[in-house]
């Protein structure tokens, strides 16, 4: 087993070289920026589905004199361009929090120093959330490409979602220098993909080659969108922009990864979310102005089981080919995006994975999860949070069959509510610093802050009723459970530390060996057990075919065998006529503990130990439920002694 360990994890490391674990700025962007950069494939996609929508809605007559096609081109474009001005107010908010918080300034960190706890743990269950849904779409997102580029393969999206995320589960377990270094094609490659792709489309563009949409269309769709009531039109463009904003999930991950960056790590970190946002807004905007162009639209699926073909590929195809028919090279370049395009997305998850294990484990640290989580594994990851991600995004991805039509209405509005609680907190932390410049300083980050508090309550308003209820829900539960572990941790350690001056043991001392049947453990449990009690030991088992008034034969040919094995120590039958085992023994020690209060009680459980790991699971079933009952029973010590079978 251990040598099949390290054939998947690689070599154990010691504490001492966290140093060998550090990334430099283009592995960095790989690990950090998969997650925003990959939101291309599906941002405008999820605008477009938002405006057919509101076409289904009551847009009809919009349709019939426009087109639908045309009717959705009217809005799309001015989404894409706010969101695009959006994404530079969170990249200049969020490069002066890398530059001030150069050990790691997410929101949760933010917050927790300027805001006070609540909003800190608000922040940490929103970003949590977050991120275990950025597993799910992204992989379920890349996992669409695949088969809509080979439709043979539709029926099996959610198993082949569940063998993605646990590739990648694995790949971090091995280190975020590994996973980083083996992401860094799949995301290169996307970027010059989809960068070459858009060049082709804007050329073919300039050249006056005929798209799929007509100028008039387009000159109808507008006046249709003109031609709206003030507040329908604002609804519309509402619902549209906030289902664009997937575009932006992922831009915080640079800010909470600052120490995995190389020395100097603050610098190193900025420059590379610059890169990032460059990139992000050029391949966004490309595909929205070229989707526009080429009359490419969306709809959501009526159906949850069923997975549609994206709006990228349907793009990719009008760019490379003739309405949607590609041959020739174009058909071989088309098939490398979508490759791209599926890896890249998978390994978008890859940001999720290097954030959410360092917030859960900042929150253990604190006290506010399990301490579990800040427990470091033989590759210097935090391996608990690796694998509790993974579980939660399986699920998911099983519950919603791997739709992203299902699944990203939930998303990004826990996202922005991290960036409205981080933003906000740098104001504070401005006021209370101060320093050069620093009011220029405060002004930026609170147009971030506000820009991100009326993105987010758009998404909570226009989204509620398509999921992010479950969100705004799932938030609070999950704070309140924050502060319950909190009070548990303060509530043991007071009790410990109080304890310390009345802590003793009974100067009387008695031991029951829990007896099933005669044979070696047996034996070498009744020598232990007069090692420590001396003469103050007795046997007891239970008589499961005992009538309440006589002994079973079993019971009595144990008794037989007694007289010579039993090394003089007293055994006690307990009648079970209901077939009960673990409910007679606790019985039995509540009467003891009554009876005796002043003396240390040790139960003493005989085990043997099988050669085989497969074997283990065979045995010793009963006495891990008997350990695990007596172990709820207050003065009661419980030991077991093994015995080692041989091979």
């Amino acid at each position: 087993m251990a040598d099949f360990r390290r054939l998947l994890l690689g070599r154990r490391l010691a504490s001492d070289e966290t140093h060998a674990t550090k990334i430099s700025n283009p592995v960095a962007l790989a690990v950090f920026s998969s997650d925003a950069l990959s939101s291309v494939a599906y941002a405008t996609q999820e605008i477009m589905a938002s405006l057919s929508t509101a076409i289904g809605h009551g847009g009809a007559a919009a349709a019939a004199a426009g087109g639908a096609a045309a009717f959705v081109f009217g809005l799309s474009v001015p989404v894409a361009i706010g969101i695009t001005l959006l994404l530079l107010i969170l990249a200049f908010s969020y490069r002066q929090t890398i530059l001030e918080y150069p050990s790691g300034g997410g929101a949760y960190i933010v917050a927790k120093e300027n805001l006070g706890e609540t909003a800190a743990q608000t922040a940490g269950a929103s970003l949590l959330v977050d991120y275990i849904l950025t597993v799910a779409v992204s992989v379920s997102s890349g996992i669409a490409a695949i088969t809509a580029a080979a439709p043979v393969l539709q029926d099996h999206n959610v198993a082949l979602t569940l063998l993605a995320i646990a590739f990648i589960a694995m790949a971090n377990l091995r280190g975020v220098k590994e996973s980083g270094a083996l992401f860094s094609i799949p995301t290169y490659g996307f970027l010059v993909s989809i960068l070459v792709m858009i060049f082709i489309g804007f050329a073919k563009w300039i050249a006056g080659v005929p798209a799929g949409v007509q100028a008039h269309q387009v000159e109808a769709a507008v006046g249709n969108a003109h031609n709206l009531a003030g507040l329908a039109l604002i609804w519309v463009f509402m619902r549209a922009y906030s289902a664009g904003c997937t575009a932006l999930t992922g831009v915080e991950a640079i800010s909470n990864g600052v120490t995995a960056f190389k020395e100097p790590s603050g610098p190193n970190a900025a420059k590379t979310m610059i890169a990032m946002v460059l990139l992000l807004g050029t391949m966004f905007l490309g595909i929205t102005l070229l989707a526009h162009h080429y009359g490419v639209v969306y709809h959501h699926s009526t159906d949850p089981r069923v997975v549609q073909e994206t709006l990228l590929s349907n793009l990719t195809r009008h760019v490379l080919g003739h309405n949607g028919v590609v041959t020739g090279l174009g058909k071989v370049y088309y098939y490398v995006i979508q490759g791209f395009t599926f890896a890249i997305l998978v390994v978008a998850a890859n940001t999720a994975y290097a954030d959410f294990p360092r917030l859960a484990a900042l929150q253990a640290k604190d006290g506010f999860l399990p301490n579990q989580f800040a427990s470091m594994g033989d590759r210097l990851v935090f391996s608990n949070g690796i694998l509790i991600l993974s579980v939660f995004a399986g699920f998911l991805v099983v519950l919603f069959h791997a739709n992203t039509d299902v699944l990203l209405p939930l998303y990004a509005l826990g996202v922005f509510l991290g960036f409205t609680i981080s933003q906000t907190g740098m104001v504070v932390h401005w006021r209370r610093k101060q320093g050069p410049h620093w009011k220029v300083k405060a002004v930026v980050n609170g147009i971030g802050a506000c820009a991100s508090a009326i993105v987010m309550l758009d998404i909570a308003i226009t989204k509620f009723v398509g999921g992010a209820w479950i969100v705004i829900v799932l938030v609070p539960i999950l704070v309140t459970t924050f502060f319950n572990i909190h009070r548990h941790y303060i509530k043991v350690k007071s009790t410990l530390a109080a304890s310390r001056t009345d802590a003793f043991l009974p100067s009387k001392h008695h031991a029951i060996v829990l007896v099933s049947g005669l044979h070696a453990g047996v034996v070498q449990a009744l020598s232990y057990a007069r090692l420590i009690s001396g003469n103050r030991v007795e046997a007891l088992t239970v008589d499961l075919g005992s009538d309440g008034f006589h002994e079973s034969p079993a019971i009595q040919k144990l008794r037989a065998d007694w007289a010579y094995y039993g090394m003089g120590v007293p055994l006690r039958s307990v009648p079970s006529p209901y077939r009960k085992v673990v409910e007679p023994i606790l019985e039995e020690v509540t009467r003891f503990r009554l009876a005796e209060p002043e003396v240390c009680l040790t139960m003493i459980l005989p085990e043997y130990v099988t050669p085989k790991w497969w074997q283990r699971v065979l045995h010793n079933q009963m006495a891990f439920r008997i350990k695990a009952s007596l172990m709820l029973k207050p003065g009661v010590i419980v030991t077991s002694v093994r015995m080692h079978l041989p091979d």
